[in-house]
């Protein structure tokens, strides 16, 4: 039954020729970069996720190493105008999949140290275990994983309802059996990834931030501050194998603290407002988010009103000799975003 939906002749599909044209020139700009930057380059450092949007881990690492003087391959999942930009900025860029192994061979051979991250997703732990693989066999030195802080407090016994969490926890595990030399690096909840997303709308129209958290305290770390911790794990690794490093913003505290200082920032009045989980659940699906996603940013929430993200770490500190970014430093670098634009006129 199988055969009778494949072409007789797979080379003959239009498909298949569209297929092995991408694959061609997605190897011939992956070697133009070899040649242009040198047959060999010494000390190699992949960054997975290179091409994510500006603010992104992945670009935010890549963009650092490169300030730095490494050489740096970007895996990005399509030639365009975001791998482009990598390339001038000095990348060599090679387009991959993390579910497909071909891909990854290409991606991961010749490198000595990578960073490897994926979005919320239900093929998160096959694309870890995909990964993992690879990086064994072309025998990577250093692999810095990036996790999440919620799984410091799961076990065999213990989880969350989100299967997001599932997935991370597990992927871990086949990390530490893979035998690779791995460093787990579990930032708590991202302010460009929470913050910057959720709340904007609310503080402009109504000065409100509108969230299920209750009376939870959290501590968000900023996106630039797990970056430069990544960056400083992927230049000189070996120290850090086999550790776990947990980051967290400057303060632990509730919705009504952060509030004010969103005040402080935009220089108006801005107060929290608490919700309910499952309306705002509803409200998240109705905006056209997956619902893998949403089931996890709804456990997200549950935890935060339960205390759950009640956690202050200094591995920031510790790291990269510089404190994180507080919550008002945050806002104030994105106060455009929190502000009506016909008001601020």
């Amino acid at each position: 039954m199988v055969d009778s939906v494949l072409p007789r002749n797979p080379a003959a599909s239009p498909r298949f020729e569209s297929n092995r044209l991408l694959r061609l020139r997605c190897e011939i700009l992956y070697r133009t970069d070899r040649v242009r930057k040198g047959k060999t380059m010494a000390n190699l450092i992949l960054v997975t996720g290179a091409a994510g949007r500006v603010g992104g881990v992945g670009r935010t690492v890549t963009e650092l190493l490169l300030k730095q003087g490494k050489a740096v391959r970007a895996m990005v999942r399509n030639e365009d105008e975001r791998a482009q930009a990598l390339r001038d900025k000095g990348a060599e860029v090679v387009v991959g999949n993390l579910l497909d192994l071909d891909s990854l061979h290409r991606v991961i051979d010749g490198c000595d140290t990578m960073y490897f991250a994926m979005s919320v997703s239900g093929d998160y732990l096959a694309a870890t275990v995909n990964t993992a693989a690879v990086a064994k066999h072309h025998g990577v030195k250093g692999f810095i994983n990036m996790s999440q802080m919620t799984v410091a407090e799961m076990s065999i016994t213990e989880t969350t309802p989100s299967p997001q969490h599932k997935l991370q926890w597990l992927s871990e595990q086949a990390l530490n059996w893979s035998g690779l030399p791995v460093v787990h690096v579990r930032p708590t909840v991202l302010l460009e990834g929470f913050f910057l997303i959720l709340t904007p709308e609310s503080v402009r129209e109504t000065n409100q931030i509108r969230l299920p958290f209750g009376e939870g305290k959290t501590s968000p770390v900023a996106v630039e501050d797990v970056a430069r911790v990544i960056a400083t794990l992927l230049a000189i690794p070996q120290p850090h194998i086999g550790k776990i490093y947990h980051l967290t913003g400057p303060q632990s505290e509730n919705m009504d603290f952060y509030a004010r200082e969103y005040s402080e920032a935009l220089g108006r009045t801005i107060t929290f407002q608490d919700i309910p989980v499952e309306p705002w659940r509803e409200g998240l699906l109705q905006r056209g988010l997956p619902a893998h996603l949403v089931n996890h940013l709804a456990t997200m929430a549950d935890l935060h009103r339960a205390g759950r993200y009640d956690r202050m770490s200094d591995d920031v500190f510790a790291l990269t000799g510089q404190k994180p970014l507080s919550m008002q430093e945050f806002v104030r670098k994105n106060a455009a975003t929190f502000t009506d634009s016909a008001k601020a006129a």
